[in-house]
């Protein structure tokens, strides 16, 4: 069974949130996706991410994901502004297989709000991921 980070969010599409909590007032999110794509995408080789600066909206297509086996939409888990890309998964994807919730972030936005968003049991439950 993939991992389920128990500190993040996570939308139906698979993506994670991450909350700034070193920053008290902060609206900085980081976006991810979470260990049951990347098991069930495989290997990935290339993605394809929002630029910064760039509005993305909750629930809507922002980048792709492609793998060995396919390729995948990126959706947002928020609305907001993308302040930051992670450029290491540019150059290297095999980073958001070997560490998800980790080395493997997507992007930074500044969220003015949430899309409809799971916590980690709920997306657990509903994904056959653990804890």
């Amino acid at each position: 069974m993939a991992k389920v980070a128990p500190e993040l969010q996570y939308s139906d599409e698979h993506e994670w949130v991450a909350r700034d909590s070193g920053n008290a007032g902060s609206n900085i999110v980081s976006v991810g996706i979470s260990a049951v794509a990347t098991d069930a995408l495989g290997d990935i080789v290339y993605v394809d991410l929002p630029g910064v600066g760039s509005a993305v909206i909750a629930g809507e297509t922002c980048g792709e994901v492609e793998s060995t086996k396919s390729v995948s939409d990126l959706y947002s888990p928020v609305t907001g502004e993308v302040t930051e890309v992670n450029s290491a998964v540019v150059e290297d994807p095999a980073l958001i297989n070997n560490d998800p919730y980790g080395a493997g972030w997507l992007f930074k936005v500044a969220a003015e709000s949430d899309g409809p968003l799971l916590s980690a049991e709920e997306y657990a439950s509903k994904n056959g991921g653990e804890l």
